[in-house]
């Protein structure tokens, strides 16, 4: 299963990640899951798992290597800012939960 996700997210033909493939990535813990919302909002509640690297501060280079790599935020708009960002200095293994934090609560995800 992981490996057939790894190869949709490597494939270039999107840099979007589906709800379901983004749980499953979360359960293996097989990604670098980064919040691009800014402190305060990371700080009232995130993603179990993610680190915060706000947008307003976003340098490709901060972003570890080693693991392919999810971003996202509130809606989409920004982590689809940061994903193009992270493709153009080179990491091809970046993609974004469109729907962000919303779209994850919709879904019953929980928040930390």
């Amino acid at each position: 299963m992981l490996s057939g996700l790894m190869k949709r997210l490597t494939s270039g033909a999107s840099n979007t990640i589906a709800h379901d493939d983004f749980v499953a990535a979360l359960k293996a813990k097989s990604h670098v899951l980064v919040d691009v919302r800014e402190a305060g909002e990371f700080s009232s509640g995130h993603i179990p798992g993610a680190v915060n690297v706000p947008l307003s501060r976003f340098d490709p280079s901060r972003i570890p290597a080693g693991k392919p790599v999810i971003l996202y935020c509130a809606t989409g708009a920004r982590s689809g800012m940061a994903v193009r960002a992270l493709q153009q200095a080179g990491r091809e293994d970046a993609v974004h939960y469109r729907p962000g934090v919303m779209g994850w609560r919709l879904q019953g995800g929980k928040l930390v």
